[in-house]
C-alpha cells in the first residue's frame, strides 16, 4: 500500500492528540510525520509508535514535500492552509475557517463524499455538533425529506479545550469542599463575563451574534444546509454547555414531509455506516455521554414520535466530539480520498 507523508498542525493539542491516537488504531499508511504547532509548544517532544517525534514550529515551508496536512483547528489554519494547498498538500482543517467558503468542501465522509472531490487543496471539517447531528438526519432525510429541524445541544466542556477540563474540575472539588470557585473560560475565554459550569448550565457557546442567536447555532444551521446540499430545510438551534467532560448530546426534533413511523426511523438509523441504535425505553437503554466517550460512532435513541405535529419525530443523539466530531471524521475524509484514489 502507498504511504503519505502527513504533517499534523496543532499536535499537541486535545485533538493533535485524537489524531496520532486514531492513526495508530487505524493503522493510517503514513510515511514521513510532521508535528507542528506554535512556537510556544516547539521543541516538545512526543513518543509515537516506538518513535520520538520533536513538535516543530509551524512555518510555510513545514509543508514542503506534504501530501495529507490534518489541521486541529484554531487561528493558524487561516496563515498555514493556503500555504500549504501551495505547496501540494491536501489540507484537512478542523477550524471554521473554510467551512463556509463556496470553494471549500464541508465533508461528513458518511453523508456527502462526492463533494470532496470538488476541492482545490483544502477541505473543512464541519462543526463537531453538526457532524453529530448530520450523522442521525442523513437516513431520515433521503427516506421522506425533512422540513424543519429543532434542536437543543448539551455540550461537553473538552469542546472549549483542556483549559475548561481543568476548571471543571476544581470547581467540582472546590464546591465539594465548600470553598468559593473561579470561572475564567466559560462561556468563552476571551468574553468579559465567565461562570461556574459545576453542577451548572450555561446556555451560550461562542459569542453572540445576529437575532441573539449564538455562532455556535448559527454554524449548526449554515452548515447543515451546505452538507445537506439543501438550503429549504428550516432550522433553529440552541447550544448549551453542561457539566461533562467529553460526548456531546443532542435533542433533535424533525419536522417531516411525510410519514415516517418511529420503527422505520430506527430501521433507517441501524442501518446507516458510523450509527448505532441504543434505543429500548422498557430496559432503560438509550445513549449517554459517560458511555460515548471514546467511540467512534454516533449513538440514537429515544426515538418517538412528536404527536404534536403532523409528521413529527424525536430523536436523542449522542457522539463523542473529539473523535466522530473532530480527528476522526478528518482522518476519515483522508482515508476516503486514498481508497478512491483523490489523493
Amino acid at each position: 500500500m502507498k504511504k503519505y507523508n502527513v504533517a499534523i498542525l496543532g499536535a499537541t493539542g486535545a485533538v493533535g492528540q485524537e489524531f496520532l491516537q486514531l492513526i495508530a488504531e487505524r493503522k493510517f499508511p503514513f510515511n514521513e510525520l510532521k508535528l507542528l504547532a506554535s512556537e510556544r509548544s516547539a521543541g516538545k517532544t512526543i513518543d509515537f509508535l516506538g518513535k520520538t517525534y520533536t513538535v516543530e514550529e509551524a512555518t510555510a515551508d513545514s509543508f514542503e514535500g506534504v501530501q495529507i496536512a490534518l489541521f486541529a483547528g484554531g487561528a493558524a489554519s487561516k496563515v498555514f492552509a493556503p500555504e500549504a494547498a501551495k505547496r501540494g498538500a491536501v489540507v484537512i482543517d478542523n477550524s471554521s475557517a473554510f467551512r463556509m467558503d463556496p470553494d471549500v468542501p464541508l465533508i461528513v465522509p458518511e453523508v456527502n463524499p462526492e463533494a470532496i472531490k470538488n476541492h482545490k487543496g483544502i477541505i473543512a471539517n464541519p462543526n463537531c455538533s453538526t457532524i453529530i447531528m448530520v450523522m442521525a438526519l442523513k437516513p431520515i432525510h433521503d427516506a421522506v425529506p425533512i422540513k424543519r429541524i429543532v434542536v437543543s445541544t448539551y455540550q461537553a466542556v473538552s469542546g472549549a479545550g483542556k483549559e475548561a477540563i481543568d476548571e471543571l474540575t476544581e470547581q467540582v472539588k472546590a464546591v465539594s469542599e465548600n470553598r468559593s470557585t473561579t470561572a475564567t473560560i466559560l462561556p468563552s475565554a476571551g468574553l468579559p463575563k465567565h461562570y461556574q459550569i459545576a453542577f451548572n448550565l450555561i446556555p451560550q457557546i461562542d459569542v453572540f451574534v445576529e437575532d441573539d442567536y449564538t455562532k455556535e447555532e448559527m454554524k449548526m444551521v449554515h452548515e447543515t444546509h451546505k452538507i445537506m446540499g439543501d438550503n429549504s430545510i428550516a432550522i433553529t438551534a440552541t447550544t448549551i454547555r453542561v457539566p461533562v467532560y467529553r460526548s456531546h448530546s443532542e435533542s433533535v426534533n424533525l419536522e417531516l414531509s411525510g410519514p415516517l413511523s418511529a420503527q422505520k426511523a430506527k430501521e433507517l438509523l441501524a442501518a446507516f455506516p458510523g450509527v448505532i441504535v441504543e434505543d429500548n425505553p422498557s430496559e432503560q437503554v438509550y445513549p449517554m455521554p459517560l458511555m460515548t466517550s471514546g467511540r467512534n460512532e454516533v449513538f440514537v435513541g429515544r426515538i418517538r414520535p412528536d404527536n404534536s405535529v403532523q409528521h413529527g419525530l424525536n430523536l436523542w443523539v449522542v457522539g463523542d466530539q473529539i473523535r466522530k466530531g473532530a480527528a476522526l471524521n478528518a482522518l476519515q475524509i483522508a482515508e476516503y480520498m486514498i481508497e478512491h484514489n483523490l489523493i
